[in-house]
């Protein structure tokens, strides 16, 4: 949500003409690409890392349910 805004106000940088802007467009461009790729790599990576937290998690569980469970052994006996 704060992301938009900051990439909107980075536009007139980008984009501005006059004096100075030469050295202002490099800034402009840089936030406007830098906002970008973050938003695309949180987007993509958030859910990611959730999936291989959450298999992970799945894999401990069932590890640990194997070390609880009492080993039954055949008797000699019967």
């Amino acid at each position: 949500m704060n992301t938009k805004p900051a990439l909107l106000g980075g536009v007139p940088l980008a984009l501005g003409t006059g004096m100075g802007a030469e050295l202002r467009r490099p800034l402009g461009i840089s936030i406007i690409g830098g906002l970008i790729l973050s938003q695309l790599l949180t987007l993509y990576t958030t859910p990611v890392i959730y999936l291989a937290f959450d298999r992970l998690a799945k894999r401990l569980g069932r590890l640990r349910a194997k070390r609880r469970a009492p080993q039954l052994q055949p008797e000699a006996g019967s």
